[in-house]
């Protein structure tokens, strides 16, 4: 199946790339966004190199030593012309503390945007979204569950509606068991962007066609978008992770390449071994069966739209 994007899609993406210049001054690749591909990794999740700064948590999942740092990032980036990052909070090391995420963002405009993870259950959560978006280049939060086990708690809907007022894009990281409760609170917050973190954890087994079926039925909702980040950890093959191209073709099909985005799940080293950053960009720039207007959405247009274009 090959996925291809009407013409006046492909002419407003290479607008939105043209825009690019519009991003904070220190940006140096502005010049180049009419020329070529923008490419946007919209998951990587950063750990600082200083823990008397930035504390863990008490047992933090580890990358490798020298693997998962800023340092690292940008020479990934960099090799693989990756020009732009949404930095995931990294809550299997830090958890709740936000800093290091936050602080990273603010200090690298020119690369960077981040997306946090706050505590449902904290009632000053709303507010602290509210700082983060306002003071350290915070485009975006993760969402997750309550302690009640639930998505549509009313912890997490206090969030959801913070994010809504503040223009800014929620990520989910559930499983199917919560699609119910996602199209709840779609519903109920209608201006909302909303991110399916890796696509409900698509993963070959027997999970695959029904969890493959939720995901497609989340299409419906106009402004969910899904994040094709499943296809090296869903599976254990090296690449090109060939037995989900087909789930993932679907789920571009049912969403479009309007609003679906790939992300790196950097650092490969850890979240993903057998294959590395620039296999798991090869994936979508070279081995799925995409028209090159549908390639240039999933890499970078719909990114960009997402948590670059310049707020008003």
């Amino acid at each position: 199946m090959r996925i291809l994007l009407p013409r006046r899609e492909f002419l407003h993406g290479v607008s939105a790339g043209m825009a690019i210049a519009s991003l904070p001054p220190k940006s140096g690749v502005a010049s180049q966004a009419a020329t070529e591909p923008m490419i946007i990794d919209c998951h990587a999740h950063i750990y600082g190199t200083d823990e008397k700064r930035y504390p863990t948590i008490e047992k933090p999942y580890r990358p490798p030593p020298g693997k998962g740092t800023l340092r690292h990032l940008r020479a990934e980036m960099k090799a693989a012309g990756v020009r732009y990052v949404t930095a995931i909070q990294t809550s299997t090391y830090y958890r709740w503390d936000n800093r290091f995420t936050s602080d990273s963002s603010r200090l690298n405009p020119d690369y960077m945007v981040g997306v946090v993870t706050l505590d449902p259950d904290d009632p000053k959560s709303p507010e602290k979204l509210k700082q983060h978006v306002q003071m350290n280049n915070v485009r975006g939060m993760r969402s997750i569950p309550a302690k009640s086990g639930r998505l549509d708690d009313p912890g997490v809907a206090r969030l959801w509606k913070m994010a809504e007022s503040l223009g800014i894009v929620i990520n989910v990281l559930v499983g199917r068991q919560h699609r119910a409760q996602i199209e709840a609170l779609a519903e109920r917050h209608p201006r909302l962007r909303i991110v399916i973190d890796h696509c409900l954890n698509l993963q070959v087994g027997p999970t695959l066609e029904p969890t493959l079926a939720d995901i497609v039925a989340l299409a419906k909702l106009p402004r969910a978008h899904a994040k094709l980040t499943f296809l090296p950890t869903g599976t254990k093959a090296p690449y090109p992770c060939r037995a989900l191209h087909a789930a993932c073709l679907q789920v571009i099909a049912a969403f479009g390449p309007d609003r679906c985005v790939w992300g790196s799940d950097f650092p490969c080293e850890l979240w993903c071994p057998q294959i590395s950053y620039a296999d798991h960009l090869r994936i979508f720039s070279e081995s799925l069966e995409l028209e090159a207007e549908a390639r240039h959405a999933i890499l970078g247009k719909t990114a960009y739209g997402l948590w670059f274009q310049p707020r008003k």
